[in-house]
């Protein structure tokens, strides 16, 4: 049985069946499903999105819930990828979601085959792994790359805004991003377009230290990191339909 029909008529309806059927046929891969990507993930889905990977290395953990779309008490303890997969396998039973369990790194790059997406999706916090997907992402000749910067400490949807990476403002992951790039003497080949707000509040309550040596988290909550997450996905879906 397809479900196509039914569930994308009101998305039929705005964009008309042309470009309906050309969301359904661009591929997608999405990196890092956390407080921004899953909700991404999700958007794309309902949108009409039919061939989606997402990577995450992560199992859900307590401190996911208040703004990740697939943690909750019962998913403790469990992939993030696997338990988003079902979720959105909920949605649309025809789509193809593919999860890889796993890291974008120096090891692990080779591996993804970006060449074969017309979307990449950067939702990931580490800053060494963000920077080598941009830096190999910007060399994709046929793919479009979007990313996330810094959606933590941040509480005025109002702020977040849309912008080509060189023209971020007030976004201290996106500053960071650039120290670390001209560090490594290794640029992003070809512009590609950001979700950022130049907010930047103070926790109210430091954290405590890590155990794994990795810095402190930052306040978050969930109507940010899923107007992050939309905002990303609007822009694939707005390149289909342009």
């Amino acid at each position: 049985m397809t479900y196509n029909k039914d569930i994308f008529q009101r998305t039929e309806l705005l964009l008309g069946e042309p470009c309906v059927a050309r969301i359904a046929s661009v591929r997608v891969i999405l990196f890092g499903v956390g407080g921004v990507g899953s909700w991404c993930a999700e958007t794309l889905v309902r949108s009409g999105i039919h061939h989606l990977t997402i990577v995450d290395g992560d199992v859900v953990v307590p401190s996911n819930i208040n703004r990740q779309l697939m943690a909750t008490t019962a998913t403790l303890g469990l992939p993030k990828v696997e338990v988003l997969r079902e979720r959105l396998l909920s949605i649309n039973p025809d789509a193809q979601i593919t999860a890889i369990n796993g890291r974008f790194n120096a090891g692990t790059a080779d591996c993804f085959h970006l060449d074969e997406y017309d979307f990449i999706i950067d939702a990931i916090d580490s800053l060494t792994d963000k920077a080598l997907l941009i830096n190999t992402a910007t060399r994709m000749p046929n793919a479009q790359l979007f990313s996330s910067m810094g959606a933590a400490r941040k509480l005025d949807p109002t702020k977040i805004r849309i912008a080509d990476f060189r023209k971020v403002t007030g976004d201290p992951l996106a500053r960071t991003l650039r120290q670390k790039f001209k560090h490594m003497e290794l640029f992003p080949e070809r512009k590609f377009l950001c979700v950022y707000s130049d907010e930047a509040l103070p926790n109210a309550q430091q954290s405590a230290d890590s155990t794994d040596g990795s810095p402190r988290p930052n306040g978050t909550v969930a109507h940010i990191t899923a107007i992050f997450g939309h905002m990303l996905a609007s822009l694939v879906l707005n390149n289909c339909i342009s």
